[in-house]
């Protein structure tokens, strides 16, 4: 079993910024990918940021330049540093970790965070 747990969501004015967190932790062997998805209203979930147990990263082209993904494979944790905050940038984060149980794959999602862009 895999449990994910997320943090630093909230309420912030354009232009600030945020910080996520996502613990991943269990019977774990070995994580891949590490990323977070986003889910506005009414909308579909996209992606926001993924990155590679390498250190390779993809971003979604609306938040380029703007968020920054990292991980801390010791600690098997992603972060999501979120500068310059639009109010489109309100949604509830997600946090997506896959990789290996023993021989198994999984993939998991964390319970999500809200985060709210607003003044």
């Amino acid at each position: 079993q895999v449990q994910l747990v997320e943090s630093g969501g909230g309420l912030v004015q354009p232009g600030g910024s945020l910080r996520l967190s996502c613990v991943a932790s269990g019977s774990i062997s070995s994580i891949s990918v590490m990323g977070w998805y986003r889910q506005a209203p009414g909308q579909q979930r996209e992606l926001v940021a993924t990155m590679t147990s390498g250190g390779t990263s993809n971003y979604a082209d609306s938040v380029k330049g703007r968020f920054t993904i990292s991980r801390d494979n010791t600690k098997n944790t992603v972060y999501l540093q979120m500068n310059t905050l639009k109010p489109e940038d309100t949604a509830v984060y997600y946090c997506n970790v896959a990789g290996k149980l023993g021989r198994a794959d999984f993939t998991s999602w964390a319970q999500g965070t809200q985060v709210t862009v607003s003044s």
